[in-house]
């Protein structure tokens, strides 16, 4: 992937669920998937950065690994809008702000 913002590509949600979760666990997506309860090809396109996080997964991994959903949905969020913000930036470039804009 190319280079967003801060120089950095933006994070699949599965390259975290992978590196972070299967690998130190020892623990394949397969395994997760029947521990979960949902298909094999859901986990394992989600470890292969083919697919993003659902909040119906994201429901099943936070009570699995004791996490949170929305820690897993606020990844699948940030790596959506960094890859949005990729493909759209001259559009947006091309956006006025407007001038009474409140927050």
């Amino acid at each position: 992937m190319s280079e967003v913002r801060n120089g950095m590509r933006p994070i699949h949600p599965g390259e975290i669920l992978r590196e972070e979760f299967l690998v130190p666990l020892n623990l394949s997506a397969n395994a997760l998937a029947i521990s979960v309860g949902v298909p094999a090809p859901r986990i394992n396109d989600v470890v292969r950065e083919r697919r993003g996080i659902t909040a119906d997964t994201a429901l099943r991994l936070a009570r699995y690994f004791g996490t949170s959903a929305e820690f897993w949905m606020g990844l699948q969020a940030d790596h959506d809008l960094r890859l949005a913000e990729r493909t759209a930036n001259d559009a947006l470039a091309r956006i006025r702000r407007m001038e009474h804009a409140t927050v």
